[in-house]
């Protein structure tokens, strides 16, 4: 029994041992991928900026290098912020090793502000000379097409699909299940176009809430097409009626109908950015990621700030105590940061981002 009890624990210390030394390990192993990527990267001459929309894009990029490692495939996916893009884009401008952007929307499309941002930021670096060529090989979102507009050729996979049907918008209404469950909702508001509270008590929306959700969504639709319009050279009523017939269904249509500027394979669109970009016929293209051109030592030429300034204070997440996070609104963070643009003299407004 001596010797059992004495086997046992010995087994069960050298399993916390070992532990100790893999957890200890790992964390060394991690460290060193992550500060490995921190490297400044060199810019190839003739590169390609290549800028793949297929993550969610927070508002600035995330301090938190732990934020972006997954712990089950030992891998890090970075998840840059739009500051960072924005800032990349304005950089490629002025970068004689950038000869051009290649965009590649993907099923995940940020929202409207997000892109309007990114597109102001891509009309400004069309000012270059330099090209912007979109690709597509699956299903081109709407708000996706808007950001590919700017593009000078939009191209999209022969079997890939083009969704083109205006905007909406949805209210779930819950009177009639609180009914039911016997809930009352207690409200109080004042005006009729308080509406955040309609679904507790209506069972349909009210004429002055549908007279506000129809002139902000049309304003919204209004700036799209305007947008579309001018960089398309297509008819705004021409663009809402292929909204209304829904004729925009598949890439074929879109090509019939001028939204986009042909049906290509990859391996093509890989022939007409070597081209553009002065690579040889036999040799690949160099492509640098969003990611890997934001750790690039060139930084973009800023002129002297003026003595006048507006603090842009980025607010994200829930309201909490303390200090907060990146992903949450501390309290006490947010107070010192407005506090100290009170007190700076030459700061002449925020904006609460």
């Amino acid at each position: 029994m001596k010797d059992f009890l004495k086997y046992t624990l010995a087994t069960i210390v050298g399993i916390f041992i070992a532990s100790i030394i893999l957890f200890f390990l790992s964390m060394g192993i991690i460290g060193a991928m992550i500060s490995a990527g921190d490297k400044p990267v060199t810019v190839q001459s003739n590169s390609v900026l290549s800028f793949k929309i297929d993550k969610p894009i927070p508002d600035r990029t995330s301090n938190n290098p732990w934020e972006n490692f997954n712990y089950f495939t030992f891998t890090i996916s970075p998840r840059l912020g739009l500051n960072d893009i924005l800032e990349n884009i304005d950089k490629a401008k002025t970068d004689d090793n950038i000869k051009g952007i290649f965009i590649e929307p993907g099923l995940f499309s940020p929202g409207l502000a997000t892109i309007e941002e990114i597109r102001n930021a891509l009309i400004r670096f069309k000012e270059s000379g330099k090209f912007i060529i979109c690709y597509n090989e699956s299903i081109l979102l709407q708000s996706a097409y808007y950001l590919a507009s700017v593009s000078d050729k939009v191209y999209l996979n022969p079997e890939s699909l083009m969704k083109f049907f205006g905007l909406r918008s949805e209210i779930m209404f819950y009177k009639g299940a609180l009914e039911k469950l016997g809930v009352e909702v207690q409200i109080i508001r004042h005006g009729k176009f308080k509406s955040a509270v309609e679904p507790f008590i209506l069972k349909k929306m009210s004429k002055e809430n549908r007279e506000q959700i129809l002139t902000y969504v049309g304003a919204i639709w209004d700036h799209l097409l305007t947008g579309i319009s001018k960089e398309r050279n297509i008819s705004i009523e021409q663009l809402n009626e292929f909204a209304d017939l829904l004729t925009i269904n598949n890439s074929q249509a879109a090509l019939d109908n001028n939204l986009i500027d042909g049906l290509k394979y990859r391996d093509e669109i890989s022939d007409e950015l070597k081209e553009l970009s002065g690579i040889a016929e036999k040799k690949k293209v160099r492509f640098i990621s969003m990611t890997k051109y934001s750790k690039t030592s060139k930084k973009r030429a800023y002129k002297s700030l003026p003595k006048n300034k507006i603090a842009l204070i980025y607010a994200s997440g829930t309201i909490g105590f303390g200090e907060g996070s990146e992903s949450s609104i501390g309290a006490t963070k947010l107070s010192k940061a407005i506090r100290k643009a009170r007190l700076d003299t030459t700061i002449k407004a925020i904006v609460l981002r």
